[in-house]
């Protein structure tokens, strides 16, 4: 989710539907930094829904009211009388629902969150039923003057919801990689006796070697420089001791202050 302003993508060929969905989106002060963009799409686009960048997705589940125009016009110019006309809405209702259910699968492909806003009466809703849910998409019914409220109110705490979960993820990531830090401080705090010895082993060593008489100028330089760096080296793992201590200190303070807090409140 992005950290500045979420996107919210309106799927619909009705004008109409995007200026509600706007104009009814809840207004909070507080979250006014967060204000959802909006990106109005035609619902004719849908498919093309994956890999798409938006944090939410309001569909129009109706449909389209062009097609159906076109639709009436082309059945008051044809000629023949003896048309079905029961067989003609029962092949709108199945390009309908072949619609919707297109839509549908293209938003859930995507596994990002919508809201399908269906016509009232609803094709496969109970008579109570306002919503249903199925995995990512929310269905909801087009109830007359409370349709707008309530996508936007469900919008906005989808997209609370997907903010928190989106802090909780960087949160988690960043407690694991402060205890994979951890735990590698703590092993070179275990480890720095070995080393130090080691290190003592090198800079005596070293220095022996400098005394030697004869000595080469060329070894002598690396004598030298093996000695500097075993004393560099030295001086970082006495700087580790350091901050274990004072780590400790720091603790054990935070521990009494701790103490004394619950003590106050009993």
């Amino acid at each position: 989710m992005s950290a500045n302003r979420p996107i919210v993508l309106i799927l619909t060929s009705d004008p109409a539907f995007s200026r509600e969905i706007t104009a009814n989106w809840p207004r909070d002060p507080t979250l006014h930094p967060n204000a959802p963009e909006f990106i109005v799409l035609d619902g004719g686009f849908s498919r093309d829904l994956e890999g798409s960048n938006y944090d939410l997705a309001i569909a129009d589940a109706s449909h389209d009211k062009k097609r159906r125009h076109q639709a009436d016009e082309k059945k008051s110019m044809d000629i023949n009388i003896d048309i079905d006309k029961n067989k003609d809405k029962n092949d709108q209702r199945h390009d309908n629902s072949a619609q919707i259910k297109a839509l549908k699968q293209s938003l859930a492909a995507t596994s990002k969150p919508a809201i399908m806003i269906h016509p009232n009466p609803a094709p496969d809703f109970y008579n109570a039923d306002l919503y249903k849910i199925d995995g990512a998409v929310l269905e909801l019914r087009r109830e007359p003057r409370l349709w707008p409220a309530m996508a936007g109110l469900l919008g906005r705490e989808i997209l609370r919801r997907r903010q928190a979960e989106s802090r909780d993820c960087e949160a988690e990531q960043t407690c694991a990689a402060a205890q994979a830090e951890a735990t590698l401080g703590r092993y070179m705090l275990e480890m720095r006796t070995n080393i130090n010895n080691a290190l003592t082993t090198l800079l005596g060593n070293a220095e022996l070697l400098a005394l030697e008489p004869g000595l080469p100028a060329a070894v002598q330089a690396q004598a030298d420089t093996i000695r500097n760096m075993a004393l560099r080296l030295h001086e970082v793992f006495r700087r580790f001791s350091s901050i274990e201590k004072e780590l400790t200190v720091v603790a054990r303070e935070s521990g009494k202050k701790a103490a004394h807090a619950t003590a106050g409140r009993s």
